[in-house]
């Protein structure tokens, strides 16, 4: 009953991740759809990669015509920060380890991170897991079942708003600037700047999905110059 009671809090305490995962999660669907993936394609990129803004840039590497090892490339490395996470989030658990790892590990997102790092301490040291289990599944869901509306009611969407399949372009520009704006926050400026000159720099010479790979090395080099 304590177990779940606490993967039932955890739930819970999902609903806040969810309100800003559906949006996004519908837009996604409908840039799919859009641009030509079937409805049940767009579910399963939602219910395989999980990953947020990379499933965006999945797709527009899809239309572009980039090839499949650069796509894999490109959305490894712009999910690489979660190999910094995993160590760090075990740190947050107290309690006796029941749950593997390999369980723990494919639900874990920034925000779910965000959340578990104030939380899980919260929490009695025997539901810590539950709990986070709970949290996990709650934002994995809610990303899922946001995608299939957003790519179930495309046509329709679209077809009655024009305006809507014209604004469609710039919902992934939008994204990102609200993650940059997340993002200025922690990062400092120059390792920003480098980043953006290295990307404007090598597009003029590299397809854009490269000049991603260009301006995420030229951000790195510049925050190892900084430590």
């Amino acid at each position: 009953m304590i177990i779940g009671s606490a993967y039932r809090r955890g739930l819970r305490d999902s609903a806040s991740i969810a309100l800003g995962y559906v949006p996004v999660a519908i837009s996604f669907g409908l840039t799919a759809v859009h641009a030509g993936l079937s409805p049940w394609l767009a579910v399963l990129v939602s219910l395989i990669v999980y990953a947020g803004a990379s499933q965006f840039i999945l797709i527009s590497l899809l239309v572009a015509g980039a090839a499949y090892p650069s796509i894999l490339g490109i959305v490894l490395l712009m999910n690489l920060r979660h190999v910094f996470y995993g160590p760090t989030l075990m740190g947050f658990f107290s309690g006796p380890r029941t749950v593997s790892s390999l369980l723990m590990a494919p639900g874990l997102t920034d925000e779910v991170f965000a959340a578990s790092a104030a939380g899980v301490a919260r929490q009695p040291a025997q539901e810590q897991e539950s709990w986070y289990c709970g949290l996990q599944l709650g934002s994995y869901l809610s990303w899922v079942l946001g995608t299939a509306l957003g790519a179930f009611f495309a046509s329709d969407l679209l077809g009655q708003s024009p305006v809507l399949e014209k604004t469609l372009g710039f919902v992934l520009p939008a994204l990102f600037f609200a993650l940059l704006l997340e993002i200025r926050r922690s990062a400092p400026l120059p390792v920003l700047m480098a980043a953006a000159l290295g990307a404007v720099l090598a597009m003029t010479l590299l397809p854009s999905y490269l000049a991603i790979i260009v301006g995420m090395l030229a951000g790195g080099l510049m925050a190892l110059r900084r430590a």
